[in-house]
């Protein structure tokens, strides 16, 4: 039986989130790693970022950003609602502060696909919490070639995106993790161990000490009860 199997000890539902911090270069697949990630994992849930920038074909208030003007989102500045919050290619961008630290403090575990400036801040406020991984892409070429074929922004704005993306990189030596996305499935069950064996730490799973205690007190009402001494292991003296 699990501890999440039986609910009869407070001790064993006690777990807190963590923030996996998601960075690349636009263009090196991090979106797409990021949302199959939380499609696959119900114990993650994907932090939605304001911004100020126009939204794109396609996208949806409160699903891919929250949309903000820049005086509402210099109000949010100045009343201290995010967690991090940074100005990239001529617009802001920021995470709301209140639902991350709910998240985390319930025990859910929240996936964030953010720049290096803000996973920099984000690792700084909560640094036990945080786990930071950087996607690059197998090569410049490809890269290039994925946002030119996304065909969404002016020749100008691509042209910026891709000095953008060369500062980016030269962040990844401050990440926890590094993975180049050569082969998507690849990369994505890199992710997933990742993900999977950051969430076992026992800095995050709170219910442990009190679990291992009552292993032990178990063990030793076993040997009271029969009279028989506990069991230790011998080490074979080495044969010189």
């Amino acid at each position: 039986m699990s501890p999440s199997d039986d609910h009869s000890k407070p001790w064993e539902t006690t777990r807190r989130g963590l923030l996996l911090l998601v960075s690349s270069p636009a263009g090196a697949g991090k979106t797409s790693l990021t949302r199959t990630l939380v499609a696959d994992y119900d114990s993650l849930i994907l932090s939605i970022s304001a911004t100020t920038r126009a939204p794109r074909p396609g996208e949806e208030e409160g699903r891919e950003y929250y949309f903000k003007t820049r005086a509402q989102f210099e109000a949010m500045i100045e009343a201290g609602d995010f967690l991090e919050w940074a100005t990239v290619n001529g617009n802001y961008y920021g995470t709301p502060k209140a639902p991350v630290m709910a998240a985390l403090e319930a025990g859910h575990d929240v996936i964030f696909d953010i720049d290096w400036q803000g996973a920099q801040q984000v690792a700084e406020r909560a640094p036990t919490d945080a786990v930071r991984v950087f996607i690059l892409p197998p090569a410049w070429g490809d890269l290039e070639r994925r946002l030119r074929a996304r065909a969404q922004d002016s020749e100008a704005v691509m042209d910026q995106r891709l000095r953008l993306g060369q500062e980016e990189i030269r962040h990844w030596d401050r990440y926890d993790y590094v993975i180049v996305n050569k082969n998507f499935d690849r990369a994505y069950a890199d992710l997933q161990h990742i993900y999977r064996a950051e969430r076992m730490k026992p800095v995050r799973n709170a219910w442990l000490p009190g679990f291992v205690g009552d292993l032990l007190a178990e063990a030793a009402g076993e040997h009271e009860a029969t009279g028989a001494p506990p069991r230790t292991t011998m080490m074979r003296p080495v044969q010189k």
